[in-house]
């Protein structure tokens, strides 16, 4: 029995890989949090963790992904993984599920440092982990949200065939703004024209889906 299966989960792109989130990964996710993830007028999450002071941004970063780490059961997991370029970190992609050997869906979430934004990174990531749900944990739905003037987080989700599924308003920094939730189907998922390779994935497959792989 191996206590941490995912350490040896690995993700590969044409440009970058993924891992789940370790202690050394977070230190350079921090670096890159405090350069800079997105213009300081404008909030793109729904959680206004980038209001934070430098001072605590580091600290509180590192926390919250120690808390999703210490918290993954089958049941409720979040896998964070950290999205590496030319071995460097540049930021996150995250990909969530609750009673998912019920259900078979997942959500998404990410980010990437600003400076490293509008080269094609963030749909690249988000397919890796898209194709890695539906082809290797047998995922029927993705499920995403975006702010409505969120455009970036809007045009990955078309470019790989997510439809919208409805809307609702929060308050984001003190005022209302409405969000758009997002379903991708298996068989609606525009594939990119590359193939996802991945490593260390049959260790993962009792803690993520509860089905222990076949012999």
């Amino acid at each position: 029995m191996d206590a941490w299966p995912l350490r040896h989960l690995v993700l590969r792109t044409p440009r970058l890989e993924l891992r789940p989130d370790d202690d050394a990964g977070l230190l350079e996710l921090v670096e890159e949090t405090l350069l800079g993830i997105h213009d300081p007028e404008e909030m793109p999450f729904a959680v206004e963790w980038t209001d934070a002071p430098p001072e605590t941004l580091g600290p509180t970063t590192v926390r919250h992904y120690w808390s999703e780490r210490a918290a993954l059961t089958t049941e409720r997991w979040s896998v964070n993984f950290l999205v590496r370029l030319a071995g460097r970190v540049i930021g996150v992609q995250s990909l969530s599920a609750e009673s998912f050997p019920v259900l078979g869906e997942v959500g998404t979430g990410s980010w990437i440092g600003l400076r490293h934004q509008g080269a094609g990174i963030g749909t690249e990531m988000r397919a890796a982990v898209l194709a890695f749900a539906f082809d290797h944990l047998g995922a029927r739905v993705a499920r995403s949200s975006a702010f409505d003037d969120n455009l970036a987080s809007h045009g990955v989700s078309r470019r790989l065939g997510y439809r919208p599924n409805g809307t609702f308003t929060q308050v984001r920094r003190g005022v209302p703004a409405g969000q758009t939730r997002l379903a991708l189907a298996r068989e609606q998922f525009v594939r990119p024209d590359w193939e996802l390779a991945v490593t260390g994935v049959t260790s993962c497959l009792g803690l993520l889906t509860g089905r222990e792989p076949a012999e």
